[in-house]
């Protein structure tokens, strides 16, 4: 791998995420202080995005990410030389800067998994589970890095590779299910509407000490070019086809 490769790649790594997600930006007058204050002026009629919205829109970012990995392993058993390894090391580090070390540490488990421990409702006896599931992608995550170093993956693991990728799939889709149905609104049930509203500024504050600026937004310019560069940015290639006629 060349050096200027590693260095883009590296970046996104939770010391330097805010640097390279917002290089990600063409434009720099749409920052998000500009958006946010759009959004949320209150003499427009907007709303500030609360703490549990925040929650869930960063979980469609990581569902992007599981996109990439679900269409990449069918790529991988018709052709394991089809996928080239930096699109996919690109979308494990973004798991790992935006997912892991802020979504799952700095927020959830900071913040949501405590506060339900303390409560007996419908989402408490999910919290373990929860985060031996957060320690487990953590693992695939670190192999999915280890073997997207070069510029293909090594034809020995690719089979292995390829049963990674679709583990983490099946795991993640339905732990975000679970955190976006029954663990999240549990939650807010629980903090009640003012601690919601300090909560949501708290959690900003975390996201631009992390990232610098918006995490959320840098994030999903960079998860468009991952899926560009794979040829998975065309949202009508993924309509289904019509039913067999009876």
């Amino acid at each position: 791998m060349n050096h200027s490769r590693r260095q883009l790649i590296t970046g996104i790594s939770l010391a330097s995420a805010g640097a390279l997600l917002i290089g990600c930006r063409s434009n720099p007058a749409s920052s998000s202080s500009t958006n946010k204050t759009k959004e949320g002026s209150s003499d427009e009629g907007g709303a500030d995005v609360t703490a549990t919205e925040d929650l869930m829109r960063e979980h469609g970012i990581l569902r992007r990410v599981l996109l990439v990995y679900q269409e990449t392993a069918v790529k991988l058993k018709q052709d394991p030389n089809s996928v080239p390894a930096d699109a996919l090391e690109k979308s494990a580090q973004l798991f790992r800067a935006f997912g892991e070390d802020y979504h799952e540490k700095k927020l959830e488990e900071a913040y949501i998994f405590p506060t339900l421990k303390k409560q007996q409702n419908s989402a408490t006896g999910y919290v373990d589970i929860l985060l031996a599931q957060h320690a487990r992608g953590t693992e695939i995550t670190e192999y999915l890095l280890s073997k997207t170093r070069g510029d293909k993956i090594p034809g020995a693991d690719v089979g292995p590779f390829i049963g990674a990728l679709e583990s983490f799939v099946r795991m993640y889709e339905h732990h975000a299910a679970i955190e976006d149905t029954i663990v999240f609104p549990a939650w807010k049930e629980v903090v009640g509407e003012k601690e919601l509203d300090e909560l949501s500024a708290k959690f900003e504050e975390i996201e631009e000490e992390v990232f610098g600026e918006d995490g959320f937004e840098s994030a999903l310019k960079r998860m468009a070019e991952i899926e560009e560069s794979l040829g998975l940015a065309n949202l009508a290639m993924f309509t289904a086809p019509e039913p067999p006629k009876s």
